[in-house]
């Protein structure tokens, strides 16, 4: 069966009106001009004329441009999304197709797209007509919107952006309750309905043909799989489906990634309090978004039972294995580290994995697998920074890297650690069952046992011998423990374009018409205030640049190993505008959010930011 999203027609009706006017004359030859006569006396001068009317206003000039808010250079605005939507799921397929998604457009938007679409709900769609990679090297910029029709639709400088699917599509029956929405373990009842889908990865299955899986952003989260078959016309939707995160299910899926092997990755993002593991299991601890509830829904539909839900059940990398069968299986990475997730990205050597935590004082790791291709086994490491002597500008201020080793692990072993916490009671007040820092400092410093309750420990571990379990299920602890650098404010998308990574690193010809001797991890950081400016620890930048956040890069060395980071390309100042609100120059970034790296070794960035209209960005390297 195939669900096509049909374009609504109108009619033109044109009108034509045409007049000829015509002079002429029967008169005969004029004859000699006479003498000019003398000149009379002055008459006596006439009574002024009555005012004429006022004459009509003429047109407006264009706008012109403030002086601070030219666009930095090699920034091309691509795109610009409706009101209220942030740029999410940018993915670029084999074929040079770029999909990506408007979250949380308003849903006060009411004109139609070019096909007929509204865009006041949760959309997936696709710049159709486009192969992005052959993208000329002299851009054109997609205007600033004005109009209602511009502030409330896609805006491109190229291609043309066609919705696929939006939150709530049924599909003719094949997903009854409505794409994105999130059901309890058991299917009987809706648990969130909030419909934000967030990253997109395409598995092709053929030439034209492909399962486009996109990351539903809520708690409970989900993700989606549809098949899909792309024409002269567009693209189409043959077959739709939730997938089926079990009895403990998923949350809050954000960005994302596909692996070189051909799985999904998803990301758990939000979801608990954070670094704040010790409230969880407080029933006095305020749960302001509701969080515990939501998860309690979708475990125990008949609220049964009386434990709080288990949040080492959450926060990890989750692998889609057999993304192309009927019943594609999510397997939860531990080994990985459980922290919040915003994005993995796998190195073409196909064990290296770079791993970004989307939080206040967040952390950089790395995991390195024991075998190509199977991330349940292997060594997880924190990053810890030294920042360029001397300076603070965020346009031009670098870090070294030294990596820590955290510790080793597999997946049996750590879902063994894992369910000795899936039946804490909830307390009020008294001491955690869950691991706490007075545990990772003893872990730290070698301690032979955990610690007591009464010294701050976790009552599931107090005074049983020491193991590695912190490193996995509290890997932020863990890792400030060790000494790393947990500092990174909303650190978001990290991403490699997987050929021009492998032609760096390894030398190997993937790149047509370019030798490529260098190579770059990319990240995005939205927000670049707290930990990161507050003139203390390894962080200290100035607050320039503040909620505006900027993009950095981390050059590729053999092995795919890094030990350095610099500042590629950061929003404009942020400042008072002139009605006093604070805001970053809409020409310049606004939170980036999501990054991809094209073949050429352009990115694109979505951004999540202030502005009404978010933008998709193109920029291009001075050095790529």
């Amino acid at each position: 069966m195939v669900f096509l999203r049909k374009p609504l027609l109108s009619a033109m009706m044109l009108a034509t009106l045409g007049m000829l006017t015509a002079c002429g004359s029967d008169d005969g030859n004029d004859g000699i001009s006479g003498r000019d006569g003398t000149e009379g006396a002055q008459g006596i001068p006439g009574v002024d004329g009555a005012t004429g009317a006022n004459g009509t206003n003429g047109e407006d000039g264009a706008d012109g441009v403030d002086a601070s808010t030219n666009m930095a250079a090699g920034l091309t605005r691509l795109a610009t999304v409706p009101a209220g939507a942030e740029v999410t799921g940018a993915f670029i397929t084999e074929d040079g197709d770029l999909f990506f998604n408007l979250q949380h457009p308003s849903d006060a938007n009411v004109e139609e797209d070019a096909d007929g679409v509204v865009l006041n709900k949760g959309t997936v769609g696709v710049l159709k007509g486009l192969n992005i990679n052959n993208l000329p090297k002299n851009l054109i910029s997609s205007p600033v919107p004005k109009s209602d029709k511009e502030r409330q639709t896609v805006m491109s400088a190229y291609g043309e952006y066609q919705v696929i699917a939006q939150s709530g599509d049924t599909f003719a029956g094949a997903i009854p309750n409505g794409l994105g929405m999130i059901m309890d373990k058991d299917g009987s009842a809706e648990v969130n309905t909030n419909g934000w889908p967030d990253f997109n990865g395409y598995v092709p299955t053929g030439a034209n043909e492909g399962y486009l899986f996109t990351n539903w952003e809520s708690v409970p989260g989900g993700m989606s799989r549809l098949k899909l078959t792309k024409s002269e016309s567009g693209w189409s939707v043959d077959d739709a489906m939730m997938l089926d995160f079990g009895n403990w299910g998923t949350v809050a899926n954000c960005f994302g990634s596909v692996s070189p092997w051909g799985t999904p990755l998803t990301s758990e993002e939000w979801g608990n309090f954070g670094d704040s593991t010790h409230l969880w299991d407080d029933a006095s601890a305020n749960d302001s978004y509701g969080n515990r509830d939501a998860f309690d829904a979708y475990i125990d539909p008949t609220g049964a039972t009386s434990y709080v839900p288990n949040t080492y059940r959450y926060h990890y990398i989750v692998e889609i294995t057999d993304p192309t069968a009927a019943a594609p299986v999510p397997v939860k990475r531990y080994a990985m580290g459980r922290f919040e997730h915003e994005n993995s990205i796998v190195m073409p050597d196909r064990k290296t994995v770079y791993l970004s935590q989307d939080d206040t004082n967040g952390v950089l790791f790395k995991f390195v697998a024991d075998t190509a291709e199977d991330l349940s086994v292997g060594t997880l490491y924190a990053a810890k920074l030294t920042q360029d002597m001397g300076s603070s500008e965020p346009l031009t201020t670098g870090f070294d890297i030294t990596w820590i080793e955290l510790a080793s692990g597999d997946q049996a072993t750590i879902e063994t650690w894992i369910a000795e916490y899936d039946t804490v009671e909830y307390h009020n007040g008294g001491n955690t069952s869950y691991l706490t820092d007075a545990d990772a400092a003893v872990w730290a410093a070698g301690g032979a046992n955990y610690p007591t309750v009464a010294t701050g420990g976790g009552k599931v571990t107090a005074e049983r011998a020491m193991d590695d379990r912190i490193a996995f299920l509290e890997s932020r602890k863990a890792a400030r423990a060790k000494g790393a650098t947990a500092e990174w404010r909303k650190f978001e998308g990290i991403y490699i374009n997987q050929k021009r990574a492998e032609e760096a690193v390894e030398g190997t010809d993937l790149v047509a018409g370019e030798t490529v001797t260098d190579a770059y991890v990319y990240f995005a950081i939205a927000d670049m205030d707290k930990g990161m400016i507050d003139d203390a620890g390894d962080i200290q930048l100035s607050a320039r640049v503040k909620d505006c956040g900027g993009v950095y890069r981390m050059k590729l060395n053999a092995g795919y190993d890094v030990d350095r980071i610099e500042p590629v390309v950061m929003g404009s100042t942020y400042r008072s505008s002139l009605d006093g609100a604070q805001r970053c120059d809409v020409n310049g970034l606004s939170q980036p959010d999501n990054v991809v790296v094209m073949d050429d070794g352009r990115i694109l960035l979505g951004e999540d930011g202030f502005q009404e209209n978010n933008t998709l960005w193109l920029y291009e390297p001075s050095d790529k």
